[in-house]
């Protein structure tokens, strides 16, 4: 017989499962192209098991994406105390990292995955992602040695943000831009991002910080 009662500690378990292999599962194919029936299969459960844990695959992707924000940080501090890297060479190894996001594990989505996910969170759960995102970039800032003010974070968000997005958006949402070229669109806007930031490490160092 199928086993039907499970300890709290099986069930977070299977719950965290659940977030791995779907944010795995959308950093290399897509939110769009993740199914709810492709995560609860690979973790071996039942379709109606799933929806005890998530009542939408909205509600998988919003927890996926705050499950992979620890890993961006550590990444960025990795990044930072790597020797062999200089402070620009690790900035724009991270941002290449998030915009090719599919190469390395780390889930972005698209302008329609953001208008899709946008129209189904409510005002309080919208509220609190616009809080962990804040969060997320202040940490990455602050990673750079970059005194993360409320200007400076809403800055990064933006840029760094249009940069990744861009990127996965040509060619099927943006046709009329250049399929061909979108490499190096991608190498100019980093080179200008990280431009940005170094002027702000400038202007707003963080007193730990440690110049390479």
């Amino acid at each position: 017989m199928p086993k039907v009662a499970y300890s709290e500690e099986e069930r977070e378990h299977i719950r965290i499962q659940l977030i791995t292999v779907g944010l795995d599962l959308m950093a290399k194919q897509g939110i769009q192209h993740t199914t709810v029936e492709q995560v609860y299969k690979s973790v071996g459960i039942s379709r109606t098991f799933f929806y005890d844990f998530f009542s939408t695959k909205e509600d998988l992707i919003v927890e996926a994406l705050y499950f992979q924000q620890p890993k961006i940080i550590r990444y960025v501090h990795e990044l930072m105390n790597d020797p062999f890297l200089d402070w620009r060479s690790a900035v724009k190894k991270f941002l290449f990292s998030c915009c090719y996001g599919e190469r390395n594990g780390i889930a972005i989505l698209t302008i329609e995955e953001q208008q899709l996910l946008f129209k189904r969170l409510s005002s309080e759960n919208y509220a609190i992602f616009r809080k962990k995102q804040q969060l997320l970039f202040k940490s990455i800032l602050e990673g750079f040695g970059v005194q993360a003010e409320k200007t400076n974070v809403n800055l990064f968000i933006n840029l760094s943000l249009s940069l990744m997005v861009i990127r996965k958006a040509i060619p099927n949402q943006l046709p009329l831009f250049i399929p061909e070229a979108v490499d190096e669109t991608v190498d100019f806007q980093m080179d200008a991002l990280v431009n940005a930031l170094e002027k702000l490490k400038a202007e707003y160092p963080i007193a730990k910080d440690k110049n390479k």
